[in-house]
Parts: structure tokens; C-alpha cells; sequence
């Protein structure tokens, strides 16, 4: 028991810090909130109230994004700049009404799918400022010994709500209609927004703001550029978020057109995947030291099990394999997130995440609709397959590293004794490219 006792708490350690674990439960909420309209939207668009298709479900996703993949580097000098905290307060009051207005247009039967891209648009405003705030922000929440740990738990956060959202989203679709998963999400943000207010500010590690300067936002471009441990982790993140990150888009399609479900069919794959993230982060949480290399064999992991979800005929097998898919795409997001923010100078942090951020969600503009137009005139099958051969082609680079160095230090080590101390330090320094790293 003593050694469950241990794992937990070496799982959970960031919820020690009273300021995290405040801000941990009001996202539960608030991301809970976010799954459900995230269902309800996409089965929204491809209902007879809106009379929709797979490019339109793209579209509405990828407006999201727009502002952030053509903005996202002044969102994160915006975020170097100002008190986090306080600018979360704003961004989570401003999604909040957004949710309430697409809440009250669809309950009056008003609603348009120009009105849904607007909507979505201005959500994307809202975006292009929470997402690098809120990434820099834990890290002033935890420090950095912490975070890594922190970063794994929030993955977690997110998945848990991916299995609770959809659940009760797929209940309230049935049983009261599309506008109750707006509202709940509107009332969910006053969660973040509680817990933001409860918090001790005496009691964060806040970086020193930047001050206003000419050229920050190209300052932060050369900083990443220059420095490979930042620049190669991205470009295969720019890569995987563009072609293999649109679950929202590809997972509806797969439910509605190839397996001709409906809510419960897509709630159901949600959760699958969901269940599988909760698990990944853990594991992720307690015992992956991030690195480049280690996000490279995660993301083979994550290629492979697209690649299996792409093929199986019948929606329970589809189901299952999803799961370990969610442990791989969760794992992955978590890995590539925690070494960018653990490499990055923290006066750039801002600026780095914001770059993560377009990434992962800013390519979403180019990846969703793309993806739901190759479903329309092939099928969903073969958009999860071209994620897929984009996520392995990425990982393949990054994993390869990895493996040379542990084969180097196979070769050199004596047969069967570990590495001393001092060798470990040279191989494998905080967040580098050692052979411990799998296993700390």
C-alpha cells in the first residue's frame, strides 16, 4: 500500500500547490463544458436545422484558429507582457458569452451556419490570447521543477473532461436539444473564473514582464529558429496538428458516414479516445522525463494507432482501438508541450508557447477543412490515414536521434553495469537525450 501511496503522490505531486489545484478543478468544469459544445456544434452543423457537410464541420473548426495561425506570435508578446492572471479573467468572461449568444440562437431556432462561423471566428479572437497566457501561466503557478509534472496533469484534465463532456453532451442532445450544451458551457466558465479569483497571488512565481519593444514578436521567430531542441520539436508538431490533430472534424464523419451512428456513436468515440488520454497522461506524469527523442517514439506510438483505427471494420473494435490512440495523442501533446516549456528562456515563454499554440490549433485553418474535404469526395478512413502517415514521417526524425544515442552509450557502457553518475549528467542533462530518460 505504502508503494501506491508513493506512485500517487509522485503522480499527483503539482496538486500540492494550492493555487494549481484551485485552477486544476475549474477547468474540469470549464473544459468539460468545451467537449460538450464541441459535440453538440459539430452534430449541430450536420443536422436538418443547419443542413451541413464535412467541409462545413472543417470550416467551423478551422475558424476557430484563424486568428491564432495569423496572429498567434502578438498573442504571445501580449502574454510576455501583462499579468496572466488578469488576462484570463477577461478571456474566460469573453468565451463564456460567446457560448451564451450560440446558446441562445440555437434555442430560438435562429441560428445560421453564417452565425455558427462568426461565432466561431470571435471565439478564435478569444483564443489567440487564453491559450499561450494559460500555457505560461502554470509554469508561475508550479515553477519549474513542477512542471513537467503540472504540464501531464493538465493533458489529463483536458481528456477527463473529453470522456465526462461528450457523455453528458450526448444526454442533453437527446433529451433537451442542441442549445442545453451551449448553455452549461457558458455557466462552466464561471468556474475558471472562481477558482482565478480564490487564488493567492502571494503565492505564484510570476517572470518579469517584458517591456514594449520594436521587433519582440521577430525577436522570439530567431530565438526559436536558432536553438534545434525548440525548432525541431515544432516543426514536427506544425506537421502532426496540421494533417493529423482534427479529431473534431474526422471523428463525426467517421460516426455519421462510415458507421451511419449519430451522437451517441461519436459521444462514444470521444470518450473511447478520451479514456485513453486520461491514462497516457498519467502514465506521462509519473514517469516520462520529457525530450525530443522520447516525443518521437511516442508519436510512431500515435501513427500507428491511426493507422489501426483507420482500417478496423466495426465500430466496437474502432472504439477500442481508439483508446490507445488517446493514450498516444495525449502523451504526445504533453510531451512536445513540457520540453518546449522547460527549454525556453522564460522571458520568451510567452512567445515560444504562442508559437506551440499555432502549431498544434493555429494549423487547424488548413488541416480541418482539408481533412473534411477528403472525406466528403473519399472518406473519413482515409483522412485518419493520411494523419497518420504525416504523424509517423514527422516522429521518424526526432525518434531517430533517440535511438542513436542509446545505442552509443550501449556500445560504450560495460556490459551490464549502468552508467555512473557523472556519465548520466554528460548524456542526459535536465530535459536531455539520455537513455534514463524513459524511465524517470
Amino acid at each position: 500500500m505504502s508503494r501506491l501511496r508513493r506512485a500517487g503522490a509522485r503522480t499527483f505531486k503539482a496538486l500540492r500547490v494550492r493555487n494549481f489545484r484551485l485552477y486544476f478543478l475549474g477547468q474540469v468544469v470549464s473544459v468539460s463544458g468545451t467537449w460538450m459544445q464541441t459535440v453538440a456544434l459539430g452534430l449541430l452543423i450536420l443536422s436538418d436545422q443547419l443542413h451541413g457537410n464535412g467541409f462545413d464541420v472543417g470550416a467551423a473548426t478551422a475558424l476557430q484558429y484563424v486568428p491564432m495561425l495569423l496572429f498567434g506570435t502578438w498573442g504571445g508578446v501580449v502574454a510576455d507582457r501583462v499579468n496572466k492572471r488578469n488576462l484570463l479573467f477577461v478571456t474566460q468572461g469573453a468565451a463564456g458569452v460567446l457560448a451564451l449568444v450560440m446558446a441562445m440562437l440555437t434555442g430560438l431556432h435562429a441560428i445560421t451556419l453564417w452565425e455558427v462561423f462568426l461565432l466561431a471566428t470571435l471565439l478564435g479572437v478569444v483564443n489567440l490570447l487564453t491559450n499561450p497566457t494559460r500555457q505560461a501561466f502554470v509554469s508561475e503557478m508550479v515553477g519549474h521543477e513542477l512542471l513537467p509534472n503540472a504540464v501531464s496533469l493538465n493533458s489529463v484534465l483536458m481528456n477527463s473532461a473529453r470522456v465526462l463532456g461528450p457523455a453528458i453532451g450526448g444526454v442533453l442532445i437527446y433529451t433537451v436539444g442542441f442549445a442545453a450544451c451551449f448553455y452549461v458551457n457558458a455557466a462552466s466558465y464561471v468556474a475558471v473564473i472562481v477558482a482565478l479569483g480564490l487564488m493567492r497571488t502571494a503565492e505564484l512565481l510570476p517572470i518579469g514582464r517584458v517591456t514594449r519593444a520594436k521587433g519582440q514578436v521577430r525577436e522570439g521567430l530567431h530565438y526559436v529558429w536558432s536553438e534545434p531542441r525548440l525548432r525541431n520539436p515544432l516543426l514536427a508538431m506544425a506537421v502532426v496538428g496540421t494533417l493529423a490533430f482534427n479529431f473534431t472534424t474526422t471523428l463525426p464523419l467517421l460516426a455519421e458516414y462510415t458507421f451511419h451512428g449519430g451522437p451517441g456513436t461519436y459521444s462514444m468515440f470521444t470518450a473511447a479516445m478520451g479514456v485513453g488520454a486520461v491514462v497516457g497522461g498519467l502514465l506521462v506524469a509519473h514517469r516520462s522525463r520529457p525530450t525530443p527523442g522520447m516525443l518521437g517514439l511516442i508519436g510512431l506510438w500515435f501513427g500507428a494507432m491511426m493507422v489501426l483505427v483507420a482500417v478496423l471494420p466495426t465500430k466496437s473494435a474502432t472504439a477500442a482501438a481508439l483508446v490507445f490512440m488517446g493514450m498516444g495523442s495525449i502523451a504526445f501533446i504533453a510531451t512536445a508541450n513540457a520540453t518546449i516549456q522547460l527549454t525556453a528562456d522564460p522571458s520568451m515563454r510567452g512567445r515560444v508557447m504562442s508559437l506551440y499554440a499555432i502549431a498544434f490549433l493555429g494549423s487547424t485553418p488548413i488541416g480541418a477543412p482539408l481533412m473534411g474535404w477528403i472525406s466528403d469526395t473519399t472518406s473519413p478512413r482515409v483522412a485518419l490515414a493520411i494523419g497518420a502517415a504525416a504523424t509517423l514521417a514527422a516522429s521518424v526524425r526526432l525518434a531517430r536521434g533517440r535511438m542513436r544515442r542509446v545505442a552509443h552509450h550501449a556500445h560504450e557502457a560495460p556490459a551490464g553495469h549502468a552508467a555512473s553518475g557523472t556519465e548520466r549528467t554528460c548524456l542526459d542533462p535536465v530535459g536531455g537525450e539520455g537513455p534514463d530518460a524513459a524511465a524517470s
